[in-house]
């Protein structure tokens, strides 16, 4: 039986974004008899606010004439975005679906670069000329608002389009009707490039604490606005790239639950292979070293407590300096502050477990909870002095792969927090059996 979730219910009052989510939890029949059943002026809103999974499916089940009426009348940034999850031929079939006006203006959006602003612009705001008063502006903002995406700011330009200010609708507003808007601009404006990467223009927002920014071709033309809402789907989309990186994941370029058994299988498999042969080489460390845990077993009872230890100061380290990166608070060329600042945060946190782990030998000792034997007092030193080299070493190690990934152009989030402590497992085995070695020569060993 066919389901109506607004059978009385008064669906002006409702959100879009609510209205997807309940259509989100329906069965494929009830989405699009729902949906179908929306006043025409909330389908494109609601439309927005679905999974692109079902944005396709909607789309598979309504007739050509409501595709049309709905893609002509959502926002063209909006558009870029769904025709982007599209399939090539179903581009190529809905876009010609668009009229005249709109179809011109989605494949100029579409042949942007993919990460480039261009892609998140729309080209509805207003404009204006510099030497119009604010009586005709406020005019010509009633005739032509309706469409424009924000009227946060008023655009001015030359007679060749070129921007040359931007003016507060407050401002307009609060100023006389005969005042020019030269008049009331500063020639002051901030602006993003239309080729300018998205990750650039993130920065740009955040510096200037803007909603809304005007975009303009390299010479200068205004070509579309970009606003705040589309700048924080990308934020989403990176800071969920780089912490699935950062796990050992490939960045999953749909959401989980829309994402197939083999594509988790292939994106996850390929990291845990590469780790797992990596944590082979800790078993051929341990080989190397048969000989002295043959001669003092009690040695072996540490190597969790000192591998995991360095794997997690060096995991901390790269966590904090990929985040820094990010926010742009260290760039390249700071790795050598960064270093120094690493190699004594590094001792005093080696220095810390160290001194836990020898307190930890020295009651158990005492307490008869283990007896490590006469030489507990050397064991107890070696432990200690083992988790100052190996936390030191975690915490350089974790804090320069970002670092050098940076150099050879990659993504610092590739060194994930498992890679950082494969590497450093490997190597901090090394370093405790040979200060066991130094320390214990002649004694245990």
């Amino acid at each position: 039986m066919e389901k109506n979730i607004f059978e009385g219910t008064p669906i002006e009052d409702l959100h879009p974004n609510d209205i997807a989510e309940q259509l989100e939890e329906l069965s494929e029949k009830d989405r699009i008899l729902n949906f179908f059943l929306l006043p025409r002026n909330q389908k494109t809103d609601v439309f927005t606010y679905l999974d692109p999974k079902i944005q396709q499916e909607l789309l598979h089940g309504l007739g050509k004439k409501d595709i049309a009426d709905l893609l002509n009348e959502m926002a063209p940034d909006d558009r870029t975005e769904f025709f982007v999850d599209l399939p090539d031929d179903l581009i190529k079939n809905t876009i010609n679906l668009l009229d005249e006006n709109e179809r011109k203006i989605a494949l100029q959006l579409l042949g942007y670069p993919e990460d480039s602003v261009g892609r998140l612009m729309t080209p509805n705001y207003i404009q204006a000329k510099k030497y119009w008063t604010v009586k005709h502006t406020l005019q010509h903002i009633k005739i032509y608002g309706r469409k424009a995406e924000t009227l946060n700011f008023i655009y001015i330009v030359d007679e060749n389009d070129k921007l040359l200010d931007d003016i507060k609708i407050g401002k307009l507003l609060l100023a006389d009707d005969d005042s020019k808007l030269e008049e009331l601009g500063d020639d002051n404006f901030i602006a993003l490039k239309s080729m300018m990467n998205q990750e650039d223009a993130i920065h740009v927002f955040e510096d200037y604490d803007r909603s809304t920014l005007p975009v303009i071709s390299e010479t200068g033309v205004l070509v579309g606005i970009v606003t705040v809402d589309d700048i924080l789907d990308i934020v989403k989309e990176r800071d969920t790239e780089d912490i699935q990186k950062f796990g050992g994941v490939e960045a999953l370029d749909i959401p989980y639950r829309n994402t197939p058994l083999l594509t988790l299988f292939r994106k996850r498999a390929g990291w845990l292979i590469i780790l797992f042969l990596g944590e082979m080489l800790t078993a051929s460390a341990m080989v190397h070293f048969e000989e002295e845990i043959e001669k003092a077993v009690v040695l072996a009872l540490f190597v969790p407590l000192i591998i995991s230890s360095g794997g997690n100061s060096g995991s901390q380290a790269a966590t904090l300096i990929i985040r820094a990166m990010a926010l742009h608070e260290i760039k390249l060329k700071d790795w050598w502050y960064v270093m120094k600042k690493e190699i004594f945060s590094g001792l005093l946190l080696g220095i810390t477990l160290g001194v836990i782990g020898f307190i930890r030998i020295l009651i158990w000792q005492n307490l008869n909870f283990y007896d490590y034997g006469p030489h507990w007092l050397l064991i107890g030193i070696t432990v200690a002095t083992s988790l100052i080299g190996i936390v030191l070493w975690g915490t350089l190690s974790g804090s320069m792969i970002p670092f050098i990934l940076r150099l050879f152009k990659l993504d610092p989030a590739t060194s994930s927090a498992p890679f950082v402590a494969t590497m450093v497992d490997v190597t901090g085995l090394i370093i405790y059996f040979t200060i066991a070695s130094l320390i214990l020569s002649g004694v245990l060993l």
